[in-house]
């Protein structure tokens, strides 16, 4: 027996929410690559273009849609189109999110509740969408895109890390629903990425020097260095995959050891 034909995708629709770029592109190449046919959404045309031809230049024949994920009404008429077109999503990913740092005490309230809206009730919304077509044919994949901030708090980011300690629980209580109709719902944790959405942690200072944070977070993480997006790739498969039939409701976190390791002592 060939047992990595346990993480093929062969057959497989997958749909990755917000995938035209950052970290649901790389989750999205990673898949193609193992087989599956890939679905993306984005908010507006333009992004879905550019996503469109990032997959093209990879040699990828995505499925590309615009959607507004916090819009459940949009959500369940993608979905029918998506059936009619490709076909039954057999893999979800729910990568589309935002963060806002801002001070709580300085943060509106229409502010949280935007973060809230897309990084927990969003996933909420296209899971039950696309869970009632996994029961009838027999089972599917349901990853989340949780954070560290699923586990950790940190200055300014009150609502992110409040929707994704959400999102965590809304994991478990997925895998703990449906778990008997053969739907495996589990999160992927990504430590400190490199994307455009981090960058400004990144950004050199005036005097050449590394900004405070990028050198605090390479500090904390036994690897030494942020994570690519690409680094996402090998968990999501496996947990997309039938390798992990039997792992439900885990939040797997990518993070170069960052959640084991105390730190050096200071010299």
């Amino acid at each position: 027996m060939d047992y990595m034909k346990n993480y093929s995708l062969e057959g497989k629709v997958a749909w990755v929410t917000g995938a035209s770029y950052g970290i649901g592109f790389a989750i999205a190449k990673a898949m193609a690559g193992a087989g599956a046919t890939i679905v993306f959404n984005d908010i507006r045309q333009d992004l879905v273009d550019k996503g469109m031809a990032a997959y093209t230049e990879e040699g990828i024949q995505a499925h590309g849609y615009v959607c507004d994920v916090t819009d459940e009404e949009a959500v369940n008429a993608t979905v029918a189109m998506i059936e009619k077109e490709v076909g039954v999503v057999d893999i979800l990913v729910n990568n589309a999110g935002i963060i806002k740092r801002i001070p709580m005490i300085e943060m509106a309230a229409k502010d949280f509740r935007q973060v809230i809206d897309v990084d927990l009730n969003a996933p909420f919304i296209v899971s039950k969408a696309v869970i009632p077509a996994m029961m009838k044919k027999g089972g599917g994949k349901i990853i989340n895109i949780c954070s560290m901030m699923s586990e950790f708090g940190r200055e300014t980011v009150s609502a992110y890390a409040a929707a994704k300690g959400g999102l965590k629980m809304l994991t478990r209580n997925i895998a703990s629903e449906y778990g008997e109709y053969n739907i495996q719902c589990n999160g992927i944790g990504p430590g400190y990425i490199a994307t455009p959405q981090t960058a400004p942690l990144r950004e050199k200072q005036a005097d050449g020097s590394r900004h405070p944070f990028d050198q605090f977070i390479v500090s904390k993480t036994p690897a030494g260095r942020w994570g690519e997006a690409s680094d996402l790739g090998g968990p999501a498969v496996f947990l997309a995959s039938a390798a992990s039939d039997f792992v439900n409701g885990q939040i797997l976190y990518v993070d170069g050891g960052i959640q084991a390791y105390i730190g050096k002592q200071p010299s």
